[in-house]
C-alpha cells in the first residue's frame, strides 16, 4: 500500500512499508546535511523529517509544534497569506471552520 503525504495543495507518494520509509527518510536528512555538495541540497532536510514523522512519535510532535508556530506566525504577519493556504482563525489550522452555535 502506498501512502501520501500531503504538503499543502501537492502530495508525495511515499513506500507503504515502514522500513522503506525510514530508510528514505533518513536518506534524505543525511544527503540535507551535505547540501553544499553539488547534486545534495538542503531541501532534503525538511523533507526527509516529514518522511521520518509518518513512523517516528517524536519527530511527529516536533513537526506538529513546527506547524502550529509557523501558522501562528504566518497568520500573524502575513494574514493575506494564511487565508490563501487554508489557515484559518479557529486555532487549530484545519481549513474546515466550526459551525456557529
Amino acid at each position: 500500500m502506498t501512502r501520501r503525504v500531503r504538503i499543502g495543495n501537492h502530495s508525495l507518494k511515499v513506500p507503504g512499508s515502514p522500513t522503506a520509509r525510514r530508510l528514505l527518510g533518513a536518506g534524505l536528512v543525511v544527503g540535507g546535511i551535505l547540501g553544499f555538495l553539488p547534486i545534495l541540497g538542503f531541501w532534503m532536510v525538511p523533507l526527509g523529517l516529514l518522511i521520518l514523522s509518518i513512523d517516528s512519535k517524536l519527530v511527529r510532535r516536533w513537526r506538529r509544534r513546527m506547524e502550529v508556530r509557523h501558522g501562528a506566525w504566518l497568520k500573524r504577519r502575513y494574514p493575506r497569506v494564511a487565508a490563501l493556504l487554508g489557515l484559518n482563525n479557529n486555532g487549530n489550522g484545519n481549513r474546515k471552520s466550526n459551525p456557529k452555535r
